[in-house]
């Protein structure tokens, strides 16, 4: 089994609107909503795949409710515990014009660390060896910093592999417990190693940084520059695909899944690759932060260019 583990999740609201400008009106030319937040977009796509995952989220009020009543209407299995305050809502906008998207991120309610222990707990409880825990996002307010890490050291103790996907101090500590794959992009490997990484060659000295933690398998994304896929035995570059862009939302997220979906049905490497960077690119080509097409999935998995060269 996949759990997900989306300790802050949002409602995304999306709004289009053509040649946005700050400062001035503007009009919305279309809404929507979506239950959102990293971990939750991640069970989306991997029910557009076909397999079954366990959604764990933190949820609160009335908003919280609205959100339970989104991933109902997803068809997700989910694993909720409550907490006091609003479950956020984050505004995206994007501006096709100018080719360009605008979040605007609430911060999301303050988490008491008993919650976040109770929701561990009834995991722990449920996770068997060879399931797989994927924690993704922010945390929320009130969660100590080495939550992940933490976390991470748990799920180990159970014998299940864990997928982390996050930033800042949360992904410093996360890392300490060596999860069984990152996914940083650039920016954020950039933040975690507080280093600039300007080439190439400097992205793949700190993924192999990260292997040397003890982490398995480090996945780079780069956006249109496409993405580093490294093992200790082994790497490959991916170009990214040309695609019309909708929305950028969960473009990462559903890189994840797709690794998941490999690691779950043990598929070989380069297959991963390949779905990885298809489910990237179907994904931009979604408004909001909805699960990519999977019939776009395959017809863009068998464009991937990859292109291996030697580890160790």
């Amino acid at each position: 089994m996949i759990y997900t583990v989306t300790l802050n999740p949002a409602i995304d609201k999306t709004a289009d609107i053509p040649g946005f400008c700050a400062g001035e009106v503007n009009r919305v030319q279309a809404v929507r909503e979506d239950a959102g937040g990293k971990g939750i977009n991640v069970s989306k796509c991997l029910k557009a795949l076909g397999t079954q995952s366990v959604a764990a989220v933190v949820l609160a009020g009335e908003t919280g409710k609205y959100l339970e009543k989104l991933l109902q209407k997803e068809g997700l299995e989910t694993l909720s515990v409550q907490t006091q305050g609003q479950t956020r809502t984050n505004l995206k906008l994007v501006d096709k014009e100018a080719g360009k998207n605008t979040d605007i991120n609430e911060p999301g309610p303050v988490v008491d660390e008993t919650v976040l222990q109770n929701l561990l707990n009834t995991l722990c409880e449920k996770i068997t060896p060879g399931d797989i825990v994927i924690l993704s996002g922010s945390l929320p307010r009130g969660a100590a910093p080495d939550t992940y890490r933490r976390w991470t050291e748990r799920f180990h103790t159970l014998g299940a592999k864990v997928i982390l996907d996050a930033d800042g101090e949360a992904m410093a500590e996360g890392v300490k417990a060596a999860p069984d794959m990152v996914k940083p992009n650039e920016m954020e490997l950039t933040r975690l190693l507080d280093t600039p990484l300007d080439t190439h060659e400097k992205i793949l000295a700190a993924g192999q940084k990260l292997l040397n933690m003890g982490i398995s398998n480090v996945v780079i994304t780069m956006g249109g520059d496409g993405g580093f896929f490294l093992w200790e035995e082994e790497g490959y570059r991916a170009e990214s695909l040309s695609v019309p862009v909708q929305s950028t939302v969960g473009a990462g997220d559903s890189v994840v899944a797709a690794m998941a979906y490999g690691l779950e049905k043990n598929l070989p490497r380069q297959e991963q690759i390949c779905l990885a960077m298809a489910m990237g690119a179907a994904s931009v080509m979604q408004s909001g932060s909805q699960a990519p097409d999977v019939s776009t999935v395959q017809t863009l998995s068998r464009q991937v260019q990859t292109y291996a060269f030697p580890r160790g």
